[in-house]
């Protein structure tokens, strides 16, 4: 690559003030960033050859032509968005700003393997792009939620406990040679935290994502970016020891886990022991929500549980949100009345007197939300965008 083939310096950073999809004038531009009118629309046509920016109606006139205005282009490239689940896959196509283009649901099991698995996530993906009328030239790059520890700075899977022949394996370097795109790995409830932040609650600077489902995990939003810790095992919340005593036994060897205690896995359980049949979170919820006054007392309970777990975190990280997302919340007002009797009574009133408590907004497009932004956020950087531009 020679130096006539690299965009201007600086170009990138332009580029940065034009996401937010505010129209701009080149004289808004050079104002905002002290930069000449004659470097500010060269940067300008760079952009505009890349079709990241694109032409807006033109601004007020005040004497003489309307002067052009300019805005970022969310339709220059697709996203391919993937929230892998134990037996399902939700998939979508989103353009630059995650707003969702098509999108279809597949059954699969995670037991396949990783190349079953992810050769199916990739074939529905081409016909997604198809039915979106792009192409893979349009592909700025794929973004998946496994359901288990990832390793994010290598996309592996680590030591997954309901992921059979998936430790280790190279998911990113597979899914690029199928689609030849850029490819992020992520665990499912970092996405679906992700996803419900950019969705509803940028505004805020700390927020807490908590999933409720057959296990339970969080996400923690710090900053208005993702905390995923040095080993990106941050936010394992299911396998904290409840308060109270018990010896109930976790999947993952020890007792006492609030995965164990208060999982949609585990209330199916006491409710099978209890005489009403219940095999997975989707059962709890349909007793729950037929009136089954069992559900609803475990319901309850599960949340305080999780609440007394959640009121420590609180207390730790001091969000300003805490979202509770996954299947079991699905089941009504239950499961959030107990979270936010367990926190309220246990955290000091300093950290929850701003604190909403609140069921995810996004529901199961939280998942493929996040995924989205995962790739936008690192493929629309400054230093990515200057390879963009060049290529």
């Amino acid at each position: 690559m020679t130096r006539g083939d690299l965009p201007p310096a600086g170009t990138a950073t332009l580029f940065q003030l034009l996401r937010d999809g505010r129209p701009r004038t080149r004289a808004d531009l050079a104002a905002e960033t002290g930069l000449s009118r004659s470097t500010v629309a060269e940067r300008i046509d760079t952009l505009l050859g890349s079709g990241l920016l694109r032409f807006t109606d033109k601004a007020s006139s005040t004497g003489g032509r309307p002067p052009t205005m300019f805005a970022f282009n969310p339709a220059a490239r697709v996203v391919l968005a993937a929230d892998i689940g134990a037996t399902h896959a939700k998939l979508a196509v989103t353009d630059l700003a995650g707003t969702v283009l098509v999108e279809q649901d597949k059954k699969l099991d995670i037991a396949d393997g990783p190349e079953v698995v992810l050769r199916e996530v990739c074939k529905r993906g081409r016909e997604l792009l198809t039915r979106a009328d792009r192409t893979s030239d349009d592909l700025l790059g794929v973004g998946i939620g496994l359901p288990g520890p990832v390793e994010h700075q290598s996309g592996k899977p680590a030591n997954p406990p309901i992921m059979p022949g998936w430790d280790g394996f190279d998911v990113p370097a597979f899914v690029r040679g199928e689609l030849g795109a850029v490819t992020l790995v992520d665990n499912d409830v970092n996405i679906m935290a992700l996803g419900e932040y950019r969705g509803h609650w940028s505004e805020y600077a700390h927020m807490i994502f908590v999933k409720v489902a057959t296990g339970i995990g969080s996400g923690l939003i710090s900053y208005g970016r993702l905390h995923r810790g040095s080993q990106g095992a941050a936010g394992d919340l299911g396998h904290v020891r409840v308060p109270h005593d018990t010896e109930v036994l976790c999947r993952c060897g020890n007792v006492g886990c609030l995965e164990a205690v208060a999982s949609g896995a585990a209330i199916a359980a006491k409710l099978t022991e209890l005489g009403v049949p219940a095999a997975s979170s989707g059962d709890v919820v349909t007793l729950a929500r037929n009136g089954s006054v069992p559900a609803l007392h475990q319901i309850r309970q599960a949340g305080r549980d999780i609440g007394e777990v959640l009121a420590t975190a609180v207390s730790l990280f001091n969000p300003s949100v805490l979202a509770v997302g996954g299947a079991l919340s699905q089941a009504g007002e239950h499961l959030i009345a107990g979270v936010r009797e367990a926190v309220y009574q246990r955290s000091l009133p300093l950290a929850t007197q701003n604190l909403r408590i609140v069921q995810s907004a996004s529901g199961d497009e939280a998942g493929v939300s996040g995924a989205a932004f995962m790739v936008i956020d690192h493929a629309l950087a400054p230093d990515q965008v200057a390879s963009l531009l060049s290529r």
